[in-house]
C-alpha cells in the first residue's frame, strides 16, 4: 500500500516499468504508441507506470518485467563498485521501486541487490558527509538517489549538531545526589 500523501512516494510509483499485455483490452491504445486504434491486443510489449502495472498484474491482465535500471549490467556494476555507480540518472527512486517490485514478484535477487547496494554506498554516504570538503560534496551528490540524498542531509545536519554542542552546548554535570555521603551499611 502507497502512502497516500508522500510525494515521494507518488513519484516512486510513477517510473515506468515494463509489462506484457496477457489479453487483449479496448479503450487503452494510448498505451501503444504505434497503434492507430484504441486498444491493445494480446502479447503487446508497453512500459506503463508502476501504480497502473501492479494493478493490471493483480487482475492478470499483464506480466511486468523488471525495469532497465535492475538489469545484469547495472547489477555487475554494483556488484563491482557500488560506491560509485550513478544510480539517480538510472532510477532517482531506486530502493523504493525496488521494495515495490520485490513485494508485488517476491524474486529474493532484488531483495539481495537492494541490500548489498544499500549497505555500501550507505557507508560512502556517511563518510562523505562527515568528511567531504565542500567542493566535493556537489559531485558526489549528482550520483545518489532521492533516499541516499536524504541520509546525506540527516548526516550533515547531525554532525554541525554535534560540533555546536561540543564547541558551546550545555555541558554535563555531575548531579548533587552523587556528591553526598553515604551511610556505612551493616
Amino acid at each position: 500500500m502507497s502512502q497516500y500523501y508522500d510525494i515521494d512516494d507518488i513519484i516512486a510509483e510513477d517510473e515506468l516499468v515494463p509489462a506484457v499485455f496477457q489479453v487483449a483490452a479496448n479503450g487503452v491504445g494510448l498505451f501503444d504508441s504505434s497503434d492507430e486504434t484504441n486498444k491493445v491486443e494480446q502479447g503487446s510489449r508497453v512500459e506503463l507506470p508502476f501504480w497502473l502495472a501492479r494493478e493490471l498484474h493483480l487482475r492478470q491482465a499483464v506480466s511486468i518485467s523488471l525495469p532497465p535500471c535492475f538489469n545484469q549490467k547495472t547489477r555487475d556494476e554494483l556488484a563491482a563498485d557500488a560506491a560509485h555507480v550513478d544510480l539517480k540518472n538510472r532510477c532517482p527512486y531506486f530502493y523504493e521501486l525496488g521494495c515495490k517490485l520485490f513485494a508485488l514478484s517476491g524474486d529474493k535477487s532484488i531483495a539481495f541487490l537492494l541490500l548489498a547496494a544499500f549497505q555500501t554506498r550507505y557507508k560512502e554516504v556517511l563518510i562523505k558527509a562527515q568528511t567531504a570538503a565542500l567542493a566535493v560534496a556537489p559531485k558526489f551528490l549528482t550520483i545518489l538517489t532521492k533516499e541516499e540524498t536524504k541520509l546525506y542531509e540527516a548526516a550533515q545536519s547531525s554532525m554541525a549538531a554535534f560540533k555546536k554542542w561540543r564547541m558551546g552546548g550545555p555541558r554535563f554535570q555531575k548531579a548533587s545526589v552523587l556528591g553526598r555521603k553515604r551511610r556505612p551499611s551493616d
